[in-house]
């Protein structure tokens, strides 16, 4: 931290974040996701993080949002004491920093509390991939039922890890994204960039057989346009994914612990092994810096060597 504050001995433990309504917040998230193009998910995370603000200040005795420094310190002491990730941290304190940076350039506080709060240091991590074999793994373990789910789940995975996509542009493709002709797939990535990207015959193939009959199963009455679908019909969910993502795996007997991200780290891992060039990888996933792809080549050779 930047400055030095005395804690004072908190009487109260903060509760979990609350699910009430706050116009001050609604009204920032409305202004970053104007201004910076915030993806849904980070301004869902924002919007926890300062409703978690708002609750611990409650369990203080503090209404409103005219708090001192020492408020937002000792916030940030609490926050420390659960314990969580220095990634998670410090995105929370970044969403305190902009919120009442926010507020101060509004009019609506008098001074910004959180000016002189210091970022915590976040290293960068280290991807977290699969091996190629277990890709493999993963990819078959749909293919083990024949229902339109299992389907659907195969030309995900298939379609993940031939084009690098991250999972919350993939559930955010509708149909018409998609050129089965030309074994491409157009997608709108971060601040509204979009990637026209091909993918391979084993890719294709999962696409053609779910959209060929499966899809319009899930669809049932409906109207959507959304390429994937859920058991009801609606836009599959970047949560629906994960969960279908840790039964498969489990189906897989893959030890290594999987996230939404990691057929994305896996592409670009192997791409490379493969010998692409790092522009390449960096245009196929989107990264604005090409020191994020960077990372890749710095994961343990037998990690990224194909088998």
């Amino acid at each position: 931290m930047t400055q030095t504050v005395a804690r004072p001995k908190l009487t109260k433990a903060a509760p979990q974040a609350q699910t009430s309504h706050d116009p001050d917040v609604e009204a920032f998230l409305a202004h970053i996701s104007a201004e910076r193009r915030f993806s849904a998910n980070t301004q869902s995370a924002y919007r926890n993080d300062l409703r978690q603000l708002r609750s611990y200040l409650a369990a203080q005795g503090i209404s409103g949002w005219a708090v001192d420094a020492p408020a937002v310190v000792n916030f940030v002491f609490w926050l420390k004491e659960q314990q969580y990730a220095p990634a998670s941290l410090a995105r929370k304190l970044a969403a305190v920093k902009s919120f009442f940076a926010y507020l101060h350039r509004q009019g609506r506080i008098a001074a910004d509390p959180a000016a002189h709060v210091g970022s915590p240091h976040v290293g960068r991590q280290m991807p977290k991939t699969i091996s190629v074999e277990e890709v493999d793994r993963l990819l078959a373990a749909p293919a083990r039922r024949a229902t339109p789910e299992a389907v659907r789940d195969r030309a995900m995975f298939a379609l993940l890890y031939a084009t690098g996509l991250r999972v919350s542009e993939l559930v955010a493709l509708d149909v018409d994204a998609l050129d089965l002709n030309a074994r491409t797939v157009r997608c709108i990535g971060r601040r509204g960039k979009e990637r026209l990207l091909p993918f391979d015959e084993k890719a294709h193939a999962a696409l053609a057989a779910y959209l060929g009959r499966e899809r319009a199963r899930l669809l049932r009455a409906g109207r959507t346009n959304a390429l994937f679908l859920n058991h009801r019909g609606d836009r599959l969910t970047r949560q629906g994914f994960w969960l279908l993502m840790k039964a498969y795996a489990g189906e897989a007997e893959i030890t290594n612990p999987l996230t939404p991200h990691t057929l994305r780290h896996s592409f670009a891992a192997h791409l490379l092994a493969r010998g692409a060039h790092l522009r390449e990888v960096q245009q196929k996933l989107g990264h604005a810096n090409i020191s994020t792809t960077q990372m890749y080549r710095q994961l343990p050779e037998p990690v990224r060597a194909v088998s």
